[in-house]
């Protein structure tokens, strides 16, 4: 009989897929078949010829189940599926069969089921199937993941779970993610006293983690729709500060942060040609992790050949040097696959920080 469990969570940016990547890794030290399903793909790719959610992508990925990828993710809302639905283009009940479908396959042939939602309770209900009704639909008990704090977490979890009590959905576990380390205990215990009277398990993830929350190259890269030009080798170094090189040469050299992403004008030669020169040195190399060479202004040749040489990551963008920064600014960093860094890190963390075998226990 194969055990289920249903990540979902209270809102966005939580951190929901990092736990399903925590307890895939988990699992799969206790269980010897553990598969993965998002039903519902609000955010899709195309990987290996198959249009899917990207977390069920890199789940895919990491863990090595193309075989079970056409079952992982089995509805994607493309462009124009929420109007085909209203419009009554897709049967009502197409949705909740395809999802069905490979939930039932993924049961048959796993000892332990991750489900992963998207969003909080509600996303999802314009085709019929929100995260509620699926984790229903999927009789598997519900994980609901928030982030730190204490009146906030209350908040938001009572929000979400009026829909999930609408549906039937058995909600057994609330954890906490994001803590601040210095309130971790405070937190935990007062989250512990507010749904005592529901029987519901608080637990824990991780501590905030910069590590985990700023982008890697790749990402930026992907975020911009542009190419990482440079060390190919260097994608998924993560970019742990973002910085205007607005001053001077030496004045932005002398302020670099650890693994900064240093965001350059095209014109700017002299700023270009010494970051460059600096990247072959070990201390500057661990400050600068790449460039975006921004601006309409082409880049001059000999400039051009001495960033070439040196092989330093960078992305070259039209928009304006401050047009980047800001948009990089409200960008929240996925995990992709390649992000080897982050998620060795991930699964280190988790062994430490998450009871698996609590968990286990109650499903």
């Amino acid at each position: 009989m194969c055990k289920k469990i249903f990540i979902g969570a209270t809102g966005q940016h939580c951190g929901k897929t990092t736990i399903s990547l925590s307890l895939m890794h988990l699992a799969r030290k206790k269980y010897e078949r553990v598969g993965f399903i998002k039903p519902l793909g609000p955010k899709c790719i195309s990987y290996k010829g198959l249009v899917m959610d990207m977390d069920a992508a890199m789940i895919a990925g990491v863990y090595g189940l193309d075989d079970d990828a056409p079952l992982m993710s089995p509805l994607t809302l493309t462009a124009g599926t929420t109007r085909q639905f209203l419009d009554g283009k897709i049967a009502p009940d197409y949705p909740r069969q395809k999802i069905a479908d490979a939930l039932r396959q993924l049961e048959a042939k796993n000892d332990f089921l991750i489900i992963e939602g998207a969003g909080h309770g509600g996303v999802g209900s314009v085709v019929g199937m929100n995260n509620a009704r699926i984790a229903a639909l999927a009789g598997a008990p519900v994980l609901m993941v928030t982030g730190g704090g204490i009146g906030s977490v209350i908040d938001a979890v009572e929000l979400n779970l009026a829909l999930y009590k609408e549906t039937d959905a058995d909600v057994r576990f609330i954890m906490s993610n994001k803590l601040d380390p210095g309130k971790r205990e405070r937190s935990l215990s007062y989250l512990t006293k507010s749904f005592a009277h529901r029987n519901i398990m608080v637990t824990s993830a991780f501590d905030f983690s910069p590590t985990l929350a700023d982008p890697t190259l790749q990402h930026v890269s992907e975020l911009l729709s542009l190419p990482l030009k440079g060390d190919p080798g260097e994608r998924s170094r993560i970019c742990h500060t973002i910085q205007l090189g607005a001053a001077s040469s030496q004045r932005v050299i002398d302020h670099l942060e650890t693994s900064t992403l240093l965001i350059v004008t095209s014109s700017r030669d002299e700023l270009l040609v010494t970051a460059s020169s600096l990247h072959h040195i070990p201390e500057f190399k661990r400050k600068i992790a790449g460039l975006l060479i921004a601006g309409h202004v082409p880049v001059s040749e000999i400039t051009q050949r001495i960033i070439d040489d040196s092989r330093i990551p960078y992305i070259r963008i039209e928009e304006t040097s401050s047009e980047v920064f800001y948009r990089l600014r409200e960008h929240v960093s996925k995990i992709g696959p390649d992000d080897k860094e982050k998620i060795e890190l991930i699964n280190s963390t988790a062994e430490r920080f998450i009871d698996f075998e609590a968990i286990d226990a109650l499903l």
